[in-house]
């Protein structure tokens, strides 16, 4: 049965009242904690944004964002694909504990799913008073245990599984699934409007979970298609390339870019006209980061060779892991902020939970693994970490248990394949990642120190993958 988006926009509304916040000072309006829109793309890296200096994309309404507020200029995910990414940002735990280690695919392991024994910060804002509601990507289980209902979120309109339709999508409305007329971006934003006017008088959480631009890359409206049409593309620096294919797939992803952003716009402009702009945080990232033709790879962690072997290349280069991330809340981050420390998906569970004074409602014994970044959006003095970690169990298509250490200038990647070297990068000098130094005599300190630290961390961390340096040489 397919279904109008007039239909989707109807629904009944609930009261929560909420906690009063207070942080660094600031008085949220009208007494009480501020609403948070998360807008959360799929599969787009920093090359695909305009804030972060590049010129191809279309992102003038991302570009709002930045400008009202802060730009990270290091923002990553510690692990560079779907399901482990979604399961990290909501539970502050790296992949080895959620039990989420690759993305998952419900006709091979139906069983998988976001365990009830994490909480999740949305629950936890539920339970502190919010109105919730999720609005398209689940892709952390089919089964009922696994539900959004059932995770935080007290509305859900979208798809359980992985991937969907760009135009004439499947959606779940109200427990039922059916096929709704219209572009999907648009859909889902038509469906987080109506919950946020429906719940505008109260605190809430709408996180709107775009498929886009996840291939296939359309088809989409032709105005998210003309906005990219006159780009000239840079042809990619790697020998071998069909270039055509290349361009081409770029030029897709832009437009599926475009038709993300000018959603993230009408959004915007919804909560200037209903005068919800002054108290409601935005927040809009990435699951991942993703590559056409960048190291000659398709895709992300899991990517596919361009080159004509089409072998599998797992990895965490910079354009996997590192995702574009702003953050816009008036009266608190001034305008024009940029935020050079390195934050990972793993700090949104006790930043926002803090933001939102809920940090009291994390259950005893349980630790988040992410710092607070408010101190860096309010400009406050802290000591701040300078290593991040990273961790990817590939499993389907290719099995390589990858882990990752980075520093503000080294990043070793160690692999448990036998045919894939582990790599060594100086990003100072090689932010492109093109030379590994992981054979250099010159960088055998280097080389060893990172590995001594990475093992030192999935010790205490747990992993139960660790594997010790000495076993190695």
């Amino acid at each position: 049965m397919k279904t109008t988006r007039r239909r989707l926009l109807q629904s009944a509304a609930a009261f929560a009242a909420a906690p009063a916040l207070h942080l660094g000072g600031a008085q949220p309006t009208a007494n009480r904690p501020p609403n948070i829109l998360f807008l959360y793309t799929d599969d787009q890296a920093c090359w695909g944004a305009n804030a972060y200096g590049f010129p191809e994309p279309h992102t003038p309404n991302m570009d709002r964002i930045a400008a009202g507020g802060a730009l990270f200029e290091n923002a990553f995910v510690t692990t560079p694909v779907c399901s482990p990414s979604r399961a990290s940002l909501f539970t502050s735990q790296p992949s080895f504990r959620t039990g989420i280690r690759d993305f998952l695919d419900y006709r091979r392991e139906p069983e998988l799913g976001l365990s009830e024994q994490f909480p999740t910060w949305p629950l936890l804002l539920q339970q502190s008073g919010y109105r919730t509601g999720l609005f398209g990507k689940w892709h952390l289980g089919t089964r009922a245990e696994h539900h959004p209902t059932r995770r935080g979120f007290h509305e859900f309109m979208g798809f359980l599984e992985g991937g969907n339709n760009p135009m004439d999508p499947f959606l779940e409305i109200e427990g039922k699934t059916s096929q709704i007329k219209g572009p999907l971006p648009d859909l889902l934003t038509d469906a987080a409007l109506g919950f946020i006017k429906r719940h505008r008088t109260q605190p809430f959480l709408a996180s709107v979970h775009f498929r886009a631009p996840h291939s296939p890359y359309g088809p989409v409206p032709a105005a998210d298609t003309a906005a990219v049409a006159d780009r000239q593309l840079a042809p990619p620096n790697v020998a071998g390339l069909d270039v055509g294919d290349v361009l081409k797939r770029r030029l897709g992803h832009y437009a599926s870019i475009a038709s993300v952003d000018r959603n993230v716009g009408r959004m915007l402009d919804a909560l200037d006209s209903w005068g919800l702009a002054s108290n409601t945080l935005v927040i809009c990232t990435s699951d991942n980061g993703y590559m056409i033709g960048h190291h000659g790879a398709l895709g992300k962690g899991n990517a596919t060779s361009m080159l004509p072997a089409r072998n599998r290349l797992p990895n965490m280069f910079e354009d996997s892991v590192r995702v574009p991330m702003y953050l816009r809340w008036p009266g608190r981050v001034r305008p024009g902020t940029r935020i050079r420390e390195m934050v990972t998906n793993l700090d949104y569970f006790p930043s926002l939970l803090r933001i939102a004074g809920a940090a009291g409602a994390i259950p005893d014994g349980f630790q988040p693994c992410g710092r607070d970044f408010t101190p860096l959006l309010l400009g406050e003095k802290t000591a701040w970490r300078s290593t991040i970690f990273g961790d990817y169990d590939m499993y389907h298509y290719f099995e390589d248990s990858m882990r990752m250490i980075r520093t503000e200038r080294w990043k070793l990647v160690t692999h448990s394949h036998i045919d894939v070297a582990h790599e060594l990068y100086d990003l100072q000098h090689d932010p492109g990642e093109t030379r590994n130094l992981i054979g250099s005599f010159a960088h055998s300190e280097v080389k060893i120190d990172l590995r001594r630290r990475l093992y030192a961390w999935q010790t205490w961390m747990g992993d139960p993958r660790r594997r010790a340096p000495w076993e190695e040489m």
